[in-house]
């Protein structure tokens, strides 16, 4: 039996940087073009309220995560229970809003999809493997239903 194929990916510039939320492809929701899915992410955990377009409106993905973290503004109450569906829902947009972008997860196969990252142990592997991996597992849930269309 073969070892299952491991695609780990964290940079935009990197081979696999189109998974990244910092890649530059916008996406259309809630009646808005937002530069990358993580602005939408990030702006999503004020809806409503003026950090909500301020973020949208950030040149960078980066800018639009400064301010989403930035703890002085408080988080809508219910986040927690909300974030991981937000982020399928930005990554479902992406990947068919950009059919290009479709290509390259489906091509993936069966491949386990890693964030790897030290920065981060809910949405990525934590750096040595003992995180989470929302972001991956997302993708590949996205790439199965995509696979069905």
């Amino acid at each position: 039996m073969s070892e299952k194929k491991v695609i780990k990916f964290y940079m935009p510039t990197d081979e696999y940087g189109v998974f990244s939320n910092f890649s530059r492809h916008r996406i259309f929701l809630k009646g808005k073009v937002w530069r990358t899915v993580e602005h939408y992410f990030q702006a999503q955990k004020f809806a409503g309220k003026k950090q909500e377009e301020e973020i949208r409106r950030a040149f960078t993905p980066k800018q639009a995560a400064q301010i989403g973290r930035d703890r002085k503004n408080p988080l809508r109450l219910d986040w927690e229970e909300v974030k991981v569906g937000i982020m399928k829902e930005a990554l479902i947009a992406k990947f068919t809003q950009h059919k290009d972008l479709w290509e390259i997860l489906l091509k993936t196969e069966d491949a386990s999809l890693v964030e790897h990252t030290q920065k981060d142990s809910f949405w990525g592997d934590g750096g040595y493997g003992y995180g989470l991996n929302m972001l991956g597992k997302l993708l590949m849930e996205v790439r199965e239903e995509l696979r069905k269309e």
